[in-house]
């Protein structure tokens, strides 16, 4: 590994250097094990800890097949679904390894008794498999974890909607978190030249998950003006959401949890916060009541922020908490967008505020190829930004992955691989200067 990594530091190194490196038998990886799925059993979701679950072991570096390729990574970052992989929630993600394994003989390498877990990398080509035109040794790039098979018709208009679509690094194998990762090769986007490796892993998953269901016509397609409500709006998901609000220029209200996080969302430019625990909403009286009182009582305050009107989308992601006071405050006509259940999936709402008032419910989840891509553009162009707060080793994977599943994160925490230090892999100095201040913006509160 040290080999490849003085490769990647040097700036002689050709696209023929690196296709002649020879690659190594085993790899550094963060792994749950499949005999361990147990470890948490009895235990409520917030007691169980990915410390203890996580592991950094030494793995056989996998087969290349056709239209993939093999990355060496330098940074990544822990996403949810890394937490839920952790916990084994809502179920063990070795059953989706199992019905993906027995896909095809090719699919059975994902069939292991470890799973390599991580959906986002920065990082060097090393390897590619046959039939890949579009991508080098040496070239460097980050990767979208939209995993897609297209052999069915199904899929050719929305990659999302293919039978066999999965998120790499959480129903396969493989994964970022790791010194070496295995991709389909269509998985593979440009890195941004002005952002360090740990930054430029940063965004991947999330900020494609939020174009998606924030920006394109597949989720809320936000407009100018339009009202958008942002449910933890400082995080790893509402951060960019936040942005493209801006960007859009919507009006975002964002919710969050404390002062420390509305500062936040001030420095990204935002004016209509709403700290939700220093107002005291609590819109479930028990875990079977909602408080329609409280609804209204929130409603009305963010009608303070709209001059007197109700939100036009709802960017939806805590889930069973918020459900019902989201489809509550949506304006006649309006759209709540969601794409996961952090805080539970069993959702509930009263249906006469959806129906009689012509809401819509949208599910969004991850992004097709063309969203991931327009996503990472707006990235290197700088007009949306890592929200990167903390990094952490490949060995602290597992007290990054507990941070994120408490909460005591800011945006999105970072992972190095074989990047031996932050702040490496900037390639246009010029254009970050520009950009210097929104790049460390979650760094410096």
């Amino acid at each position: 590994m040290q080999e490849i990594l003085d490769a990647i530091q040097s700036p002689d190194t050709s696209a023929a250097d690196f296709a002649a490196l020879p690659l190594p038998e085993s790899y550094r990886a963060v792994t749950v094990h499949k005999d361990e799925t147990e470890l948490f059993a009895g235990l409520a979701t917030r007691d169980k800890d990915p410390r203890k679950s996580l592991h950094l072991d030494e793995v056989p570096v996998p087969e290349l097949g056709p239209g993939e390729a093999l990355v060496a990574v330098m940074a990544s970052s822990v996403n949810y679904n890394s937490v839920w992989t952790s916990i084994f929630e809502p179920l063990s993600t070795f059953g989706f390894l199992e019905r993906y394994g027995k896909l095809s003989d090719l699919t059975k390498r994902h069939d292991l008794p470890y799973h390599i877990i991580g959906s986002d990398l920065a990082g060097v080509v090393l390897r590619t498999g046959p039939g890949v035109n579009a991508w080098h040794p040496g070239d460097e790039v980050v990767a979208h974890c939209l995993s897609v098979e297209l052999e069915s018709s199904d899929g050719h208009n929305d990659t999302m909607l293919d039978p066999e679509q999965r998120i790499w690094g959480f129903e396969t194998n493989f994964g970022g978190l790791a010194e070496i990762a295995l991709v389909k090769s269509n998985q593979l986007m440009p890195k941004p030249d002005h952002l360090s490796w740990e930054e430029a892993a940063a965004p991947g998953l999330v900020n494609s998950t939020a174009y998606r269901q924030l920006v394109s016509r597949n989720g809320a397609g936000m407009k100018q003006g339009d009202n958008v409500l942002i449910w933890g709006a400082s995080g790893g998901l509402g951060s960019y959401a936040t942005q493209f609000a801006l960007a859009g220029g919507a009006n975002p209200i964002c919710v969050v949890s404390s002062p420390q996080k509305a500062e936040i969302c001030r420095a990204m430019g935002a004016e209509a916060i709403i700290d939700r625990n220093a107002e005291g909403y609590r819109f479930w009286k028990d875990e079977r009541t909602q408080d329609p009182k409280e609804w209204k009582r929130f409603g009305k305050r963010i009608r303070e922020f709209t001059g007197g009107e109700d939100i036009d989308i709802v960017f939806e992601h805590p889930g069973r908490e918020t459900f019902g006071a989201s489809v509550y405050v949506t304006r006649k006509g309006g759209t709540i967008t969601t794409c996961a259940s952090t805080s539970g999936y069993m959702h509930e709402y009263d249906n006469r505020y959806l129906w009689m008032s012509l809401k819509r419910i949208i599910g969004s989840h991850f992004a097709n190829y063309r969203e991931a891509w327009e996503a990472n553009r707006l990235i290197a162009k700088g007009r949306i930004h890592p929200t990167l707060s903390k990094v952490y080793s490949l060995a602290d994977t597992g007290q990054a992955a507990y941070d994120v599943h408490r909460n005591l994160h800011q945006g999105k925490v970072g992972v190095l691989a074989l990047a031996p230090e932050e702040g490496l892999g900037v390639r246009d100095a010029e254009k970050r200067a520009l950009h210097l201040d929104a790049i460390n913006r979650f760094r410096n509160i």
